[in-house]
């Protein structure tokens, strides 16, 4: 009867002390979410303020009436698109073409490099394949920026500036991708099923095509959106190497609209292009992130599990 009793109030004290340090131990979860929040808050603000300047016209703009963070009394986005899609003859959408043109060719390229190098780089053992990897490692570091004038010495040697080449071909090189590929094929790829490939009489292109590269999806998908990402927000390299403006991406287009809308007479009449142009050149990023997140996100728990 004794034992039950101290059983009892053990049990009762344990669920006392649970409750009364319940509260102290979600105070930290609550300061958790609530800088996640502030968080959010932060990155969104920037967004939501483009979406809501581009409904205004140039007049409410600047006119100080109107919340910069709440719509004006007239709903002007569509006459701020139509008006940016036919200045200047319509270079807008050259700018736009231009850039889905070198996102995709420099992304799809840099992807098939990166797969390339990454799987040969973790399934085949050679000479001097530590050193070689640790050069890819090294150059992660430099930063794109630093190479922009030696790339633009090479491509004006090679007689390539002035020509998508000079954007593209930069573009395919991606070291970040190529360690990333290398990484996930270590662990996404057991050795077992490639030589039990291998003496099933499959050779080596087939085991590559077939059964390597369906389980490197994740990344795949994942390289894809960091080379198509990175080339559309390019902006040092195709200045340094267009003089053209029929060439330009859109962020340099952009660039050249701002600098004309603050430079030139009556150019502030061009705000409400500049900024209705920065968030239309974000939705094609918006759009490919949301189709290929669900093959990004299948790989996340790949190998948890086992």
């Amino acid at each position: 009867m004794t034992a039950t009793l101290d059983t009892v109030a053990t049990v009762t004290g344990s669920a006392s002390g649970r409750a009364r340090f319940s509260p102290r131990r979600r105070r930290p979860r609550v300061v958790t979410h609530v800088v996640l929040v502030a968080f959010m808050v932060y990155f969104a603000l920037p967004f939501w303020w483009l979406i809501v300047a581009s409904t205004k016209s140039q007049q409410t703009l600047f006119d100080g009436k109107t919340s910069p963070l709440w719509f004006g009394g007239h709903f002007d986005l569509f006459s701020n698109i139509a008006a940016l899609f036919t200045y200047s003859g319509g270079i807008y959408w050259r700018w736009l073409g231009n850039s889905f043109a070198y996102a995709l060719a420099g992304g799809v390229g840099a992807t098939i490099l990166a797969v390339l190098a990454g799987y040969g780089f973790s399934m085949y053992g050679f000479r001097g394949r530590q050193a070689f990897f640790a050069v890819v490692l090294g150059s992660v570091m430099v930063p794109a920026t630093v190479l922009a004038i030696p790339l633009f010495v090479m491509m004006s040697g090679a007689h390539l500036t002035n020509t998508p080449w000079a954007v593209i071909l930069p573009s395919m090189l991606n070291p970040f991708a190529v360690y990333l590929m290398k990484v996930y094929t270590d662990d996404a790829i057991p050795l077992e099923m490639i030589d039990a490939a291998r003496m099933d009489g499959a050779g080596e292109i087939r085991i590559f095509a077939q059964v390597a590269v369906p389980l490197m999806r994740p990344a795949v998908i994942t390289v894809l959106l960091l080379g198509i990402v990175g080339t559309w927000n390019n902006f040092f390299l195709p200045l340094v190497m267009f003089s053209n403006p029929n060439l330009y991406p859109i962020t340099v287009g952009l660039g050249a609209l701002q600098a004309q809308a603050q430079v030139n007479t009556g150019g502030q009449s061009l705000w409400n292009l500049v900024i209705t142009g920065a968030l239309i050149s974000i939705v094609p990023l918006i759009v490919s992130f949301l189709t290929l997140q669900k093959y990004w996100q299948g790989g996340l728990s790949l190998g948890s599990v086992k």
